[in-house]
């Protein structure tokens, strides 16, 4: 809040404390109106291109704010929707195996090297009972001998592709698979997250105190579009003197006068300050502790915050 002012209040009650105003009630003081303000703004630049309130107006809670132009979160987040699509297509692919067809195939090409392996059991067989009775030649047994044994391992070796190709791909490419879909999946939830900064709601009711920018400006990053005041962020600053400063307790009440307001409005003691907010420039001595003031601020119900302004002069009163 105002620097000018809070500086202006603590000159002046040291001002009058050296130049002797006469004798002073301790528990009166001079203070003013606080506000601690909430600045809603997106985290990335953009035009604004809605703005449906304005300066002064209350908002409720989740009220909508503004909207800036979100194209390229859009399309950002439509990119990441069809790349998790794709990876989960492609895990399911890696889960599944072959397609039918290919497995059809392998099937029908190990049923025709069985039926080869069939016919060179046989002729093998024959070629053996030749070769004991000495009808055939050795070089005929032994070719019938390296068919059999080249077909049974052409039986094998389908049965092992079969078997393979039924089974799916390997457990590293499923692993493989599965991360790659997580990671799309984050992909596309920072997307989301992005578009959804584009709008901001009221994150509690307050009083629109500022709107810095107008639809159709082009908004930085990070820069506020709307300046709330909630109730609860209005309170009452004083300045005590180190006299009775000691006498101060957390939680204590206090009445607070306003120029034009007929009755004052009860306020409770929230912060003391540990450190003195003005010292004269002189050495520090017993019969200077006394110019020592000490900020003091006191909450206020909301519903009496919402008729106060910041920087508004008041009168406090303590309740020792």
């Amino acid at each position: 809040m105002n620097w000018f002012l809070e500086r202006g209040l603590v000159a002046a009650a040291v001002l009058c404390g050296l130049a002797g105003c006469g004798k002073v009630d301790p528990s009166l003081m001079q203070g003013y109106i606080e506000g601690e303000f909430v600045y809603v703004a997106a985290p990335f630049g953009a035009q604004l291109v809605e703005l449906p309130v304005e300066r002064g107006q209350q908002v409720l809670q989740g009220a909508p704010l503004f909207s800036l132009d979100a194209s390229v979160q859009r399309a950002a987040m439509d990119e990441a929707t069809a790349r998790v699509e794709q990876a989960k297509a492609q895990l399911e692919d890696a889960r599944t195996g072959q397609r039918p067809s290919e497995i059809e195939a392998l099937e029908a090409e190990l049923g025709q090297a069985r039926a080869a392996l069939a016919l060179s059991e046989i002729e093998w067989e024959r070629q053996r009972k030749l070769a004991e009775s000495n009808v055939s030649s050795r070089e005929e047994f032994d070719i019938a001998l390296a068919q059999r044994d080249g077909d049974r391992q052409r039986v094998a070796e389908l049965e092992a592709n079969l078997k393979t190709a039924r089974l799916g791909s390997r457990t590293g490419q499923v692993e493989a698979a599965e991360k790659n879909l997580r990671a799309q999946e984050a992909a596309l939830a920072t997307a989301e997250w992005n578009l959804s900064q584009m709008s901001q709601s009221a994150p509690q009711g307050a009083l629109v105190h500022d709107t810095p920018y107008h639809q159709g400006d082009w908004v930085p990053a990070g820069n506020p579009v709307v300046v709330l005041l909630p109730p609860g962020n209005v309170k009452v600053r004083a300045f005590v003197a180190q006299g009775v400063v000691g006498r101060l307790k957390l939680g204590g009440g206090a009445e607070v006068f306003v120029d034009g307001v007929s009755k004052p409005f009860r306020a409770v003691v929230s912060f003391i300050s540990p450190r003195a907010e003005f010292t004269p420039p002189v050495i520090f001595s017993s019969q200077m502790r006394e110019k020592f003031v000490f900020l003091v601020e006191l909450s206020v119900d909301p519903e009496t915050a919402k008729a106060l302004h910041p920087g508004q002069p008041v009168d406090v009163r303590l309740e020792f």
